[in-house]
C-alpha cells in the first residue's frame, strides 16, 4: 500500500472566505466545488508530508499548516498588500528556510516558506 495524497480539512461556515487568501493571493486553483466543500490546490506533483512538532521553530507557536512557495518575498508582499495579519515576520532561519507566519481568513496560522 502507498499513500497517494494527504488533504487538510478545515471546518467553516464561510467557505467563500478562502477565495481571497488561497486563490487570489497564493494562486491556488479551485480543483473541486461541491458547494459544501471547496478544494483549492495545484496539479503540480508535490511531496506528501505530515509534521508533528512541540514548537514551530525559533520558539514560535506550531503553525496549523505550512505552504512552500518558490518566491517567499513575493508571497509576503502579496499578503501585506491584501492586508492579511503577519504574526511572525519574514525571517531567514538557521535550518535554511526563509519564512513568515500569516493568519488566514479563519484565524489559522499559516507558515509560508521557501527553502534556500
Amino acid at each position: 500500500m502507498k499513500v497517494k495524497r494527504i488533504v487538510a480539512n478545515f471546518e467553516t461556515k464561510k467557505i467563500s472566505a478562502a477565495r481571497r487568501f488561497y486563490e487570489k493571493v497564493l494562486g491556488l486553483e479551485v480543483l473541486m466545488d461541491h458547494g459544501w466543500l471547496k478544494t483549492y490546490g495545484s496539479n503540480s506533483k508535490m511531496t506528501v508530508q505530515v509534521n508533528f512538532a512541540s514548537q514551530g521553530g525559533s520558539n514560535t507557536k506550531v503553525p496549523d499548516m505550512s505552504i512552500e512557495v518558490d518566491d517567499v518575498d513575493e508571497a509576503y508582499r502579496r499578503m501585506k498588500k491584501a492586508r492579511f495579519k503577519i504574526v511572525y515576520p519574514l525571517t531567514e532561519e538557521p535550518w535554511n528556510v526563509r519564512r513568515f507566519f500569516v493568519l488566514d481568513p479563519f484565524g489559522r496560522t499559516v507558515n509560508i516558506l521557501e527553502h534556500l
